[in-house]
């Protein structure tokens, strides 16, 4: 997924350059580069933070709070993206409640040894390293404090409800349980009533998956090398371009791909969803 790796390596991790020259954290355990395509920073502010509109969210907040769940947090590019756009709103703005999950904590590590690459220079740095020694930082804009460990596991013990989910874990083939119809309605259950997720695949099992676990799911931007992008919502009405019935076409074909604890009616069940009854 990237064409020449640099020598500086350590633990699980390395840094990497790819094909559109930024650098990126590879994981040795899992093979994968994270942001391969346009690089860690950009993607993290247009297909996330962008994408969710969170300044606008920040600004429109019902309550004082508005809670983000970063799945995945990696080197914390997304986390980081996120930081920046809170703390740079109005003092009139909700604050941000920015919980990250991740079992290995070695990206990070890694992407504080290259900190302007990273996007993790002065107070960003500060943050990263506190959020590492104590598993928190604080400012009067923003609360970030990390999961650490399996996220399905954490989503359980949650009393937050998120507003926003980032979902950036490694993909089905390195992290095939935080693909699953179980993974994303545990999400579900614990999402506000405005919930809405981003998610780099645009894999018809990914969003079957999202499908059958409850969300309503469209089509999200393009990206680097990615025509397309995926969307999740509580309300089909909070999509721009929501899966119409034309979609459902592909799930006929013999080997439409599926997600692997798909139940044996998944497209029936998926094509009964409420967008499609609707949609055009």
């Amino acid at each position: 997924m990237s064409d020449e790796c640099a020598s500086h390596e350590r633990a699980s991790h390395e840094i990497v350059r790819t094909r559109s020259g930024a650098l990126a954290i590879r994981s040795l355990d899992a093979d994968e580069v994270m942001h391969p395509g346009v690089g860690p920073m950009a993607e993290a502010e247009q297909l996330y933070v962008r994408q969710s509109r969170l300044a606008e969210r920040l600004r429109a907040a019902e309550g004082p709070t508005l809670v983000l769940f970063d799945i995945g947090m990696g080197a914390a590019s997304n986390a980081i993206a996120a930081l920046a756009e809170s703390e740079c709103a109005p003092p009139s703005a909700a604050r941000l409640e920015l919980i990250s999950f991740e079992r290995d904590s070695g990206a990070l590590r890694m992407a504080l040894s290259q900190p302007a690459a990273f996007g993790l220079e002065g107070a960003f740095g500060e943050g990263a390293r506190a959020l590492l020694g104590r598993g928190r930082y604080e400012t009067s804009r923003t609360c970030w404090r990390l999961e650490d460990g399996d996220a399905l596991a954490a989503l359980v013990r949650q009393t937050s409800r998120p507003d926003i989910v980032f979902w950036d874990p490694f993909s089905p083939r390195a992290n095939p349980s935080l693909w699953t119809v179980a993974a994303f309605a545990q999400v579900r259950r614990k999402a506000g009533p405005r919930c809405t997720l981003f998610t780099y695949s645009a894999s018809t099992a990914v969003r079957v998956a999202l499908l059958l676990a409850g969300w309503a799911v469209g089509v999200g931007e393009a990206i680097g090398d990615k025509s397309a992008t995926t969307v999740a919502a509580v309300r089909a009405t909070d999509l721009e371009r929501p899966l119409d019935r034309n979609w459902l076409t592909r799930l006929s074909l013999p080997k439409a791909p599926l997600p692997f604890d798909a139940p044996a009616d998944a497209v029936k069940r998926a094509a009964a969803a409420p967008q499609f009854s609707v949609a055009g």
